[in-house]
């Protein structure tokens, strides 16, 4: 199964609402979208879709006046105090409704000191998480997260930490050669999500996009049911449009 190289940016999506949210945060009393479009030098068009979004997530309000002004989750996510449980209930409420969306499990991981976490999950009745069968610490040769995490560093960072990880074979479609891993990691797109075809478990696929934030490296993955692969590419094209927001609330 091979995914169209149609590339998305949320990481410059992010950016850019990131400099309309600075913007706005400015001016507490209020400023308007052409105000908006002249300080920051966006399109009509690109900036009125970024101000849905940020509306949406709760980070501009639109006020009486047609102005906007700081909303609550900016709010939130710009303070010290609570940042960091704010910060986990935002992704959350990100994450859950991905998952009503997309129709599949949606998981956030991060690369920290040397290792795999996935650290959020929204999962349902219908949309199952993955069972963890084998430590996906240990794994990152053969899922889709552990991939897009590994694509992330460099080689040096590629091969320590294939060095500290055996690449066992857990289905018949793993991979585990270095040399033919390395060479596909390096191949991979940076815009086209990774996927896993059963080569963590048989009867699950899975597919993961980047969410690199500052030096973090992150990826923000969803899976399914063997019996819904011929959703994956689209689930994977809408999860890519998708991951703005995440960064976005990982940058504030």
């Amino acid at each position: 199964m091979a995914l169209k190289h149609e590339p998305t940016a949320p990481n410059h999506s992010a950016q850019d609402a990131l400099r309309v949210l600075e913007t706005v945060a400015r001016h507490s009393t209020g400023v308007t979208d052409t105000e908006l479009a002249r300080r920051t030098g966006l399109g009509t068009e690109r900036l009125t879709a970024l101000l849905r979004m940020l509306r949406r997530e709760g980070y501009v309000e639109q006020v009486a006046d047609g102005e906007y002004v700081p909303g609550a989750s900016l709010s939130r996510l710009g303070s010290t105090h609570g940042h960091d449980q704010a910060l986990r209930e935002k992704l959350q409420h990100t994450l859950d409704r991905l998952r009503d969306s997309v129709g599949a499990a949606i998981y956030i991981s991060r690369y920290i000191d040397g290792e795999v976490h996935v650290t959020q999950c929204a999962e349902g009745p219908t949309t199952p998480a993955v069972h963890e069968w084998v430590d996906f610490r240990s794994s990152a040769h053969a899922s889709a997260v552990g991939k897009s995490l590994l694509g992330q560093l460099d080689l040096n960072g590629r091969r320590d930490h294939l060095a500290r990880h055996k690449m066992a074979r857990l289905t018949s479609r793993t991979i585990t050669s270095e040399r033919v891993l390395l060479s596909r990691l390096d191949a991979q797109p940076p815009t086209v999500p990774v996927l896993d075809l059963q080569e963590y478990a048989v009867g699950t696929v899975c597919a993961a996009v980047p969410i690199t934030a500052g030096s973090s490296v992150g990826c923000l993955a969803l899976s399914l049911p063997i019996e819904h692969a011929h959703r994956l590419r689209q689930a994977a094209e809408t999860l890519n449009k998708g991951a703005a927001p995440v960064l976005l609330s990982l940058a504030i």
